[in-house]
């Protein structure tokens, strides 16, 4: 029976039983430079992600006066001011639609994150699969709803939030759109380990039986991810660089192309492994099982006749014999023929009357 849990970015479905949808999240690591972007898309591609993700803001309506003209004087800065550097970082329609052209080139989905009202109006001209929204939105109820009404897949963070949170912002984008997936995100930069919480994909699961439920991993490794698969997670989203050393806030803890080609090997493998659950015995394992598993042999020399006797069996290898926990089989057996030590006994050796138990 089909999963209850299912959501489709382009043509690709996400359930419970298909490989993890990985995002590439750019963000603004490409410093505003075009150029660098699309060495990021294919980096991106060459690692094997599904997607690829920018951060849309209306920079100028996304803030207040004070928070967009205060000096921004740091190693990361881009700008005199903060608004000055989040204006250089941004980029516009042009490249964009170049952006959205190249993606497609390279087969890959693209998309981004929707900070406002105005960059979702903006990001649905430019048509693209899916909308994601950021943790700090999860509480921007109007947003959300906007966002819901374009009717595209929405991937909604998290991070900061308490479960009251969550099914808030769950209640009101459902009625309006069901293809949500909520992803476990914890939003330090990055956090403590101890900090992940990777169980709480397996409360949302529950919680929230009929959508796909995914995870933001702002860890520095890859392992997390294939955890967070293992409970479930179908969607993965990971930070992604050229140099983890660049100038920006979000280099550091970002996948660099040959950490994000390991995690996509490593989820791709997972898929694989993780089987269809039937405990079967597989041509791999034939040959070296055979090899050291045990067979019922002669202990010694026997002459036909004999009833055979708990001393006169031993278990040896190689296998492909008769198995050890078939012995009562053999104890009590008369001998057809005789037999020499280090025999495997089979069924053939003995007479089809059995004797265990009379006297001989």
């Amino acid at each position: 029976m089909d999963s209850l849990r299912q959501l489709r970015i382009g043509t690709q479905r996400i359930d419970d039983h298909s490989p993890c949808y990985v995002i590439a999240e750019i963000g603004h690591n490409h410093q505003g430079n075009l150029e660098i972007c699309k060495e990021m898309f294919r980096a991106a591609k060459g690692a094997g992600v599904d997607a690829v993700k920018l951060q849309k803001r209306d920079n100028a309506t996304l803030f207040t006066r004070e928070a967009f003209e205060k000096p921004y004087d740091n190693p990361n800065s881009y700008g005199r001011t903060y608004g000055a550097h989040r204006e250089f970082l941004e980029f516009g329609w042009r490249e964009y639609v170049e952006l959205k052209a190249y993606a497609k080139e390279l087969g890959l989905h693209f998309f981004s994150t929707a900070f406002d009202i105005p960059s979702a109006d903006f990001l649905e001209r430019l048509d693209v699969p899916a909308f994601k929204i950021a943790s700090a939105d999860l509480k921007s109820i109007s947003l959300l709803e906007h966002v819901a009404r374009i009717g595209k897949p929405m991937i909604v963070s998290t991070g900061g939030a308490t479960m009251d949170d969550v099914r808030r912002a769950y209640d009101a984008i459902m009625p309006i759109n069901p293809q949500l997936c909520i992803m476990q995100c914890t939003a330090g930069y990055p956090p403590a380990w101890e900090e992940l919480n990777l169980r709480v994909i397996a409360t949302y699961r529950q919680a929230f039986p009929d959508i796909v439920i995914g995870f933001s991993s702002h860890d520095s490794g890859i392992a997390m991810a294939v955890a967070g698969y293992m409970l479930g997670a179908r969607v993965v989203e990971k930070h992604f660089t050229l140099n983890r050393a660049s100038k920006g806030t979000d280099h550091a803890f970002s996948l660099e192309p040959v950490g994000m080609t390991k995690m996509v090997r490593d989820l791709k493998r997972l898929m694989l492994a993780l089987g269809d659950g039937a405990k079967t015995v597989l041509p791999s394992e034939q040959a070296p099982i055979t090899k050291m598993a045990k067979s019922l042999v002669a202990a010694r020399d026997l002459p036909a006749g004999h009833v055979l006797a708990p001393e006169d069996v031993c278990m040896k290898s190689p296998g492909g014999g008769m198995p050890p926990y078939e012995i009562d089989h053999l104890l009590g057996g008369v001998l057809v023929r005789e037999v020499r030590q280090d025999h495997a006994f089979s069924p053939a050796d003995l007479t089809a009357a059995r004797m265990k138990g009379k006297a001989a």
